[in-house]
């Protein structure tokens, strides 16, 4: 996993997440070509009612995104 820091505020939003629901929320994401899949190489974005993922697919490399709200 490669995670690259956009921001400090989002880093601690994801900090305060548990690892293990860290782990289920990373293996859990929509691909538009492979359907459910996991995300790697992502950054991590604040957002206003949360944080979001974006990185890409780890069966295609295509671009996918994961919203986690707050």
């Amino acid at each position: 996993m490669s995670d690259r820091i956009i921001n400090l505020k989002a880093m601690a939003k994801w900090k305060a997440i548990p690892a293990d629901i860290q782990a289920r929320l990373i293996s859990n994401v929509y691909c538009k070509v492979c359907g459910e899949t996991s995300i790697v190489d992502f950054e991590i974005k604040d957002d206003e009612f949360g944080i979001v993922l974006v990185g890409r697919c780890k069966k295609c490399n295509g671009p996918v995104a994961r919203m986690i709200e707050d």
